[in-house]
């Protein structure tokens, strides 16, 4: 029986099997105690965009950690912080000039919703306190975060007595590739939705075409394009969470670039880093940031994490947007998608009786079943082709380092595609 000293994740103590031993990691693969190496299909829940091991994002740690580990950003700054929020105003959308620091995309998006409510109270619109969420939405495991998460097929119902209770709009159900003509209703849901509680919510929250934990549903650009319009209609702000789909994921830098719209604010963690350091960015325009400007003290946006800042974190994070910029990682990421749109979009895996869809999106597929039950097993099957698979309910999925090699990437749809087969 497995050591329950360390509790872990999303597991069931009693019943699961003991969990893999990791000693070491290098570019897309990780080592087992031993022997075994594994090719990693998630980038360890999708931040190790640069896979494991990388010389240069090791080094910047190392170097930094010789110079400051740590410091307080409460009345006290640092280059490397200074350097990374002006590196991310470069990067992201025209307009979101202003960069709040957290550790984690959770804690991102929890600032995120206190600076959207005080933004309105500032404005003496103390009743719009409310968020506007989408079904199928997951947005993190803390308690303003699991409140606007999927409240009926999200993994916090339990939690419900707990939480406040916010709004939400149907989940968009038309296809990354959609005609404008297609997306009308589900455009017209959500201004039926903000017709009915705009008076109340201080901002809509969107995981921008890709909704990843929720069931990794890709959307259209043309809905995202109309979510900012209306937003823009009913004075409600708009949060993109982009702690998923940020740094390439969906083919661009960001999805907000697909829709070519800029959020009132945008949340950045997981490949913001790399995956070597936990670390977040809540990022705002000079429309919200201005609203906190005064001599009154009591408008000062109040909430301050610890570790926000990090000099070890922003050092790393910076390094890993000079590797993404100067290796051409949005090439890469092209490359990636021709071959899971290549493998996995055949009409023999689409058209498989036990398979709801296939969706392929920048750097990420997914194979929905009809049935969570026919996922039993997909992980051991992966394993023996020396590939580490982690399905979640009814979906098979890969989200691969941007390092990984096409005939890598082949290994990966291989397995995926050998599961259905036998399914």
């Amino acid at each position: 029986m497995p050591s329950h000293t360390l509790w872990h994740p999303y597991a069931q103590m009693q019943t699961q099997p003991p969990p893999l031993d990791v000693v070491g990691g290098q570019g897309a693969f990780i080592d087992l105690a031993g022997g075994e190496r594994l090719l990693d299909a998630t980038c360890s829940w999708w931040c190790m965009i640069h896979g494991y091991g990388h010389p240069r994002l090791v080094s910047a740690i190392q170097q930094q950690a010789d110079t400051l580990c740590h410091v307080m950003l409460g009345g006290m700054s640092h280059a490397p912080a200074v350097e990374l929020a002006e590196t991310l105003v470069r990067i992201t959308p025209p307009g979101l000039d202003h960069v709040f620091f957290s550790d984690s995309g959770s804690v991102g998006m929890e600032v995120a919703m206190k600076m959207a409510v005080q933004y309105q109270v500032l404005r003496d619109r103390p009743e719009k306190h409310r968020m506007l969420s989408l079904m199928r939405a997951y947005h993190g495991d803390t308690s303003g975060c699991m409140a606007v998460c999927d409240p009926e097929e999200g993994m916090h119902a339990l939690f419900a007595g707990l939480l406040p209770r916010h709004h939400f709009a149907p989940a968009p159900t038309a296809p990354f590739d959609a005609s404008a003509e297609d997306v009308e209703a589900d455009i017209a849901a959500l201004r039926t939705t903000l017709e009915a509680c705009h008076h109340e919510v201080a901002a809509l929250l969107m995981e921008p075409l890709l909704q990843a934990a929720g069931g990794l549903n890709m959307t259209s650009p043309h809905y995202v394009r109309a979510a900012r319009e209306l937003c823009d209609e009913f004075d409600v702000l708009l949060i993109f969470d982009e702690v998923a789909t940020g740094f390439g994921r969906t083919g661009k830098l960001f999805a907000a670039e697909h829709a070519d719209v800029t959020p009132d604010i945008m949340v950045l963690s997981k490949g913001l880093t790399g995956g070597y350091l936990g670390h977040a960015a809540t990022l705002a325009t000079a429309r919200v940031y201005d609203t906190f400007l005064s001599d009154d003290e009591g408008h000062a946006f109040m909430h301050g994490p610890t570790f926000m800042g990090n000099p070890l974190a922003c050092r790393v994070a910076l390094e890993s947007i000079a590797v993404f910029e100067e290796e051409d990682y949005l090439g890469k990421i092209a490359r990636l998608n021709d071959v899971l749109r290549e493998e996995l979009l055949t009409d023999t895996l689409r058209h498989h009786p036990a398979v709801n869809d296939v969706r392929v999106l920048g750097a990420c597929a997914a194979i929905e079943f009809k049935d969570a039950a026919s996922l039993a097993g997909a992980q051991a099957h992966a394993r023996r082709q020396g590939v580490w698979l982690r399905p979640f309910g009814r979906w098979l999925y890969t989200m691969p380092a941007y390092i990984t090699t096409p005939d890598e990437l082949r290994r990966i749809t291989g397995a995926m595609a050998s599961w259905v087969h036998q399914s």
